[in-house]
């Protein structure tokens, strides 16, 4: 009898077919010494399509069955002693619907019928049959073994197996997704090219342009000249500490390119923290870039349809994006770390093109305090055992010193910048503490200088100092849609360039990668790393006599991480005379991490198994993947329909054309969930059939602040 994996109208691909493809090309996917793990896995994921069930659904029945199951269930009966056996039956168990708790995780656990080892008890079918076909054998694990071997604690062993497990994975999901799309639609196209060499020629002749005609310029060329030639001998994870505006985005481009090009790496990877500022970053790159190189971009707001090479449909960049097959990606910090730590298939499956990369980490300073054990050991693990090299950037670096030796002891670190005598030519500004300050006082304040801008903490105050200011003034917060906030972005920007006379309020958005230059900024109480980014936006090329960044305190009440960066910030401001030197923002970060180092130490995989054991057949994969989350405040696009693009958009949508929802993402305002809450209560926002929100009442959103408080007051 014949066994079948996939059928057409007039194809067929047997289970033996699909099962040798999906082997090879999952080992084809691993690193050397994971290839016989990602084999064996590959050739066994779906043993259980030999079953009389599984042949009667390929022919339309809607008989029930678990086929992904079997191939754990042999490996738990043939492979029982095997070190990597919970590993095996993990991932074949999952490689549809998600990476498993090996075991129930509590008594009142959620995916209690989903635990592998309830799965593994149920009775299965028959399967025996596709040893006619296959042969399975023992995986040679010994250099795996090895590695296991020099985890210096509980907590790493566990990291490091859990870290194998997810790698396996995604070898086994990224060629299973692949052969079978081989199968079911041979046209299929995915993956792009490049060339770095052409990319590193045209960036090149962008850096020759610029001019060393003053004396911030000078040390920029400087710091520029220092870590290129520091990079020849780049580690495993590098440290890139340059202050703001001295040129750390293309220099860390052109580290990147010069090493993928002499050690041959696959591809970089660009991560920046918010969506808000990607497309402008990506732009950037590919204005330098021209035709060399494609940027990839893998974030929300991006419309693959708007791109006009013919070789690159919406269909192939869409299916690239999900396993990142590109030379060139630049994503968001979520998207990348969900690619560690998620339990789906669908997130995990582009880990393994993480290998052989460089990664280059934009304001790095940025990862959750909580997330800092995960996420450093994540990066440490991608470049200790993938061959890939991760770089730092942040003009606010933390001294993660202790953490490097506590997470990740055997990895290498470098620095790219030694000499930091030039840092002082970027301190372009005076910084003076206010203190207790009315927004009106700074409001009257700001209107004495040519240009200001004010940061406040909260959306809601910066409505409030918007109707306080005079003259020409911009606003900017996420209460305003992506493509509003771009618009207004490009006016504030030729407003200083003819030295107009201009006053902006913004939250803390525009301080990544939104290179303003204003005479003046002034700060509401933040932490450190926020008031000197703040301070970056202030005589930023040094063209003026000098800049002045005002730090503030409204008096409005922080909560959480906030207040105690700003409690830390406000006792620093005392202590030091001088807030941008080195030894100042070392010990900021040194007050954080010692007042979190709890919460720190405990977030692992490790602490969701008794404290007594190590036993790699409890983790809980899909347990602390929930755990582990990016952004903490859950939020909810709602469309504003206010104009003939999105009406258009929303027409296509009602028709059931699912493709447009992401071209409305530049028409959205995300709010928090009690926020939405409100306002559908107020029938503010309606529902459409196709579960799209969108605000009813287009009162509510102005063209200057972006959603409104006069109809409502329940935002905080």
């Amino acid at each position: 009898m014949l066994y079948y994996a996939h059928k057409t109208e007039n194809r067929f691909q047997t289970v033996k077919e699909h099962l040798e493809a999906t082997a090879k090309l999952a080992s084809d996917n691993a690193r050397e010494e994971f290839k016989s793990l990602a084999y064996e896995c590959g050739l066994l994921h779906d043993i259980g399509k030999y079953t009389y069930s599984f042949q009667k659904r390929l022919d339309g029945s809607n008989i029930k069955f678990e086929h992904s199951i079997c191939g754990a269930k042999f490996i738990e009966e043939n492979f029982k002693k095997d070190f990597f056996a919970p590993l095996m039956e993990a991932c074949i168990a999952g490689h549809h619907s998600g990476l498993p708790d090996c075991v129930i995780a509590t008594a009142d656990s959620k995916h209690d019928d989903a635990a592998l080892s309830l799965r593994l008890k149920r009775e299965c079918e028959d399967f025996s049959s596709f040893k006619n076909d296959i042969k399975a054998e023992r995986p040679d694990t010994e250099k795996l073994i090895e590695i296991l071997k020099t985890a210096k604690s509980r907590t790493d062993f566990c990291e490091i197996y859990a870290f194998m497990t997810k790698y396996i994975f995604s070898c086994l999901t990224d060629a299973d997704f692949i052969d079978t799309e081989s199968f079911c639609n041979p046209q299929a196209q995915r993956g792009i090219d490049g060339d770095f060499k052409g990319a590193l020629e045209k960036l090149n002749t962008k850096l020759n342009g610029f001019c060393a005609d003053n004396e911030v310029r000078l040390a920029r060329k400087n710091l520029l000249e220092q870590a290129y030639s520091r990079s020849e001998n780049m580690e495993e994870i590098n440290i890139l500490n340059m202050p703001t505006g001295s040129g750390k985005t293309l220099c860390s481009l052109k580290i990147a390119l010069e090493k993928a090009i002499k050690e041959g790496k696959k591809r970089i990877i660009y991560v920046i923290p918010y969506t808000s500022i990607i497309e402008q970053t990506a732009n950037v790159f590919g204005d330098i870039f021209g035709d060399s190189l494609y940027i990839l971009q893998h974030h929300s707001n991006f419309d693959y349809d708007k791109e006009n090479d013919p070789y690159l449909t919406a269909e192939k960049l869409k299916k690239t994006c999900e396993n990142w097959d590109a030379p060139f990606i630049v994503t968001t910090s979520v998207q990348f770390f969900q690619s560690l730590y998620h339990f789906k298939g669908s997130r995990l499956r582009k880990l393994h093109n993480l290998s052989d990369s460089i990664i280059i980490f934009d304001e790095i300073h940025l990862i959750p305090t909580k997330l800092l054990q995960p996420c450093l050991r994540g990066v440490g693990y991608i470049t200790k055992y993938l061959n890939s090299k991760a770089v730092f950037l942040s003009a606010t670096m933390p001294d993660y010193t202790s953490l490097f030796k506590q997470f990740l002891p055997d990895n290498k670190i470098y620095e790219l910048i030694t000499d930091k005598s030039d840092f002082k030519k970027f301190s372009n500004c005076t910084y003076t503490n206010m203190g207790k300050t009315s927004y009106e006082s700074v409001v009257m304040k700001a209107d004495e200088y040519l240009s200001s801008l004010i940061i406040v903490n909260s959306k809601k105050s910066a409505q409030e100092v918007y109707k306080m200011l005079d003259g020409k003034k911009f606003h900017l917060s996420t209460y305003m849609t992506p493509k509003h906030r771009s618009e207004i972005i490009a006016k504030i920007r030729e407003c200083l360039k003819n030295k107009e006379k201009i006053s902006v309020v913004s939250t803390s958005l525009v301080e990544a990668g939104v290179d303003f230059d204003f005479e003046t900024v002034f700060r509401e109480i933040a932490g450190l790393d926020s008031i000197l980014q703040s301070g970056g936006r202030c005589n930023r090329e040094g063209e003026r006599e000098n800049g002045y960044v005002y730090i503030f305190d409204s008096g409005c009440k922080l909560e959480g991480d906030l207040d105690m960066r700003a409690n830390i910030s406000k006792n620093l401001l005392n202590e030091y005379s001088d807030i941008t030197d080195e030894i100042c923002i070392k010990d900021y970060y040194g007050r954080i991490f010692k007042y979190s180092d709890e919460d720190i130490r405990k977030n692992s995989i490790a602490t969701f198994i008794p404290q007594e054991d190590i036993n790699p057949a409890k983790l809980l994969y899909r347990s602390y993947a929930e755990h582990f989350k990016y952004i903490k405040s859950d939020t909810i696009s709602i469309i504003i329909d206010n104009n003939e693009t999105t009406r258009s958009l929303l027409e296509r949508l009602m028709i059931a054309d699912m493709s447009v929802k992401r071209k409305l993402q530049p028409y959205s305002v995300s709010l928090r969930s009690e926020e939405l809450d409100e306002m559908l209560k107020c029938g503010l926002i309606k529902k459409l059939p196709c579960g799209v929100l969108v605000l009813s009442n287009n009162d509510c959103y102005d063209e200057k602040i972006g959603i409104t408080k006069e109809f409502h007051d329940y935002f905080d």
